[in-house]
């Protein structure tokens, strides 16, 4: 159960300062404008003259929570630059777990959701890359340049009882034999995925192949060579 917040003078930043409490305690459902209400001891109607609509709420508590990534340092390589950005942005978002949903579910980017993603850009675009590279990193790095993926590896569930189990992985075994050979022989076998070294060996193979791209002169499909007669 939420916990009033103390009554006051009401506005903007306090009601999304609410919602984003509500959301870091309890999930994005939980920050609706009712919640949000019962929250600060008012009804929700108090809360439109401050917010227009639940979409507006969910902008401003996105915009609040990427506010706290720090400022862009253009220092070294161009990839070196991206990857500490992202790695800033991922920090920020685990602290607040919602906004991974939060940024899926936006149809319109923010100011600030723009200038995160132009810092990006300006890193690559100050590292040499082409525009046209530079487009399909973004797409490539897509929820990534947010210091967050979507991985879906579902497995099935191994029975308790021996005996059960030991057919079941027999019969895994047989029709999955590349999938139980990793399982089983691989360094981490048997032990939980490291996130933050997962995510950050995605990253950095997506890094090093567009630097080996840009090295090698990349052009789209198509695209003419300069100097090439027309």
């Amino acid at each position: 159960m939420s916990i009033p917040i103390a009554r006051g003078r009401l506005d903007r930043p306090r009601v999304v300062q609410a919602a984003v409490e509500l959301a870091d305690e309890h999930g994005l459902d939980a920050a609706s404008m009712r919640g949000v209400a019962e929250r600060l001891g008012v009804t929700p109607m108090a809360l439109y003259k401050h917010i227009a609509n639940r979409s507006q709420l969910i902008d401003a508590m996105l915009d609040q929570v990427l506010d706290q990534i720090p400022p862009a340092a253009h220092q070294g390589r161009w990839s070196q630059a991206v990857r500490s950005r992202i790695f800033a942005a991922r920090s920020v978002l685990l602290a607040h777990p919602w906004a991974r949903d939060a940024i899926e579910s936006r149809t319109l980017a923010t100011a600030t959701t723009l200038a995160y993603m132009d810092s990006l850009m300006a890193a690559m675009l100050a590292g040499g890359l082409s525009a046209d590279l530079v487009h399909h990193a973004m797409h490539t790095l897509s929820t990534r340049m947010w210091g967050f993926t979507r991985d879906v590896l579902p497995t099935p569930r191994v029975p308790e009882a021996p005996e059960e189990r030991a057919r079941a992985l027999s019969d895994f075994s047989a029709s999955y034999p590349a999938i139980v050979r990793m399982a089983t022989t691989s360094s981490h076998a048997g032990a939980s995925c490291d996130e933050d070294a997962e995510f950050a060996f995605a990253l950095d193979l997506i890094l090093d192949g567009i630097g080996r791209l840009h090295e090698d002169g990349w052009r789209p499909p198509g695209a003419v060579a300069e100097g090439t007669p027309v």
